[in-house]
């Protein structure tokens, strides 16, 4: 995941999504048969990595993309890794070793006081410019909201008091409650069990490709929050919609309850 592409675009965010929707539906005919009661998201919708990577760049001069760019994947292979090997570690563990690794692999000097503030630099995320708003509305608009994270609780509860979003959530989920990480079906099912709702109620918003396909593959319906402009993943799952922005969620649900 490339750090410059994180900056880059957290710029651009607000604008990009004002000229128009990319959405990209399976069929036609999905919007119509929604019945969503809450939405579901993944912490990086609406928290903004960038300053962990803009960290690493001051504390690596010339070498902090090199690092953010290892660290990063090594979070995520470490995380299925160790799912597929039934050797469980939760995500702030993870994102240590990874960042251990990361930093031997490019041969940097990672000191106690380094490790511990770009460790600490994930308890303190910005969130993307049009987050505040777009919550408020969308709260505003009568759907639940919840988050349902591979971060740990600590994780998810720390940037979630730093925004000052601690009013907007009805839930906060991490995955580690049943130790395991998305895109286990495991996972997604905690949605529906701490929700209460059924699976068809609830709207899962993604930020990566591969998270959104896991949502649908496990039956949500799924927005795809597609910041970064990829293609979707080859996974054999289509999200019902994608745009740029929580100001494209948000007209995706007002046009479904205008529809309804």
């Amino acid at each position: 995941m490339n750090r410059r592409r994180f900056i880059a675009f957290t710029g651009a965010a607000l604008a990009s999504s004002l000229v128009g929707s990319t959405w990209e539906r399976s069929l036609e005919h999905t919007r119509s048969s929604l019945n969503i009661k809450a939405i579901v998201f993944d912490a990086f919708p609406i928290f903004n990595p960038s300053p962990v990577f803009v960290l690493a760049d001051q504390l690596f001069p010339g070498r902090g993309s090199a690092l953010s760019e290892e660290w990063r994947a090594r979070q995520f292979e470490y995380a299925w890794l160790r799912i597929a090997a039934h050797h469980y570690a939760d995500f702030w563990q993870i994102t240590h070793d990874a960042l251990v690794f990361a930093a031997n692999k490019l041969q940097l000097e990672l000191t106690a006081d380094k490790r511990e503030a770009l460790m600490n630099a994930y308890l303190k995320l910005t969130v993307w410019p049009e987050v505040p708003a777009a919550l408020n509305r969308i709260k505003a608009l009568g759907l639940q909201m919840a988050f349902l994270s591979n971060f740990t609780q600590r994780m998810l509860d720390a940037n979630i008091k730093y925004a000052g979003l601690e009013k907007l959530f009805d839930h906060v989920i991490s995955t580690d409650q049943v130790r395991t990480y998305k895109p286990d079906p495991l996972a997604y099912q905690l949605g529906i069990d701490v929700l209460g709702l059924k699976r068809e109620e609830i709207m899962f918003a993604a930020f990566a490709g591969w998270d959104a396909a896991g949502a649908k593959l496990f039956g949500y319906p799924t927005f795809w929050v597609n910041r970064l402009k990829l293609p979707a993943e080859e996974l054999d799952a289509v999200p019902d919609a994608s745009g740029g922005s929580l100001l494209d969620l948000i007209q995706f649900l007002q046009t479904h309850a205008a529809s309804a």
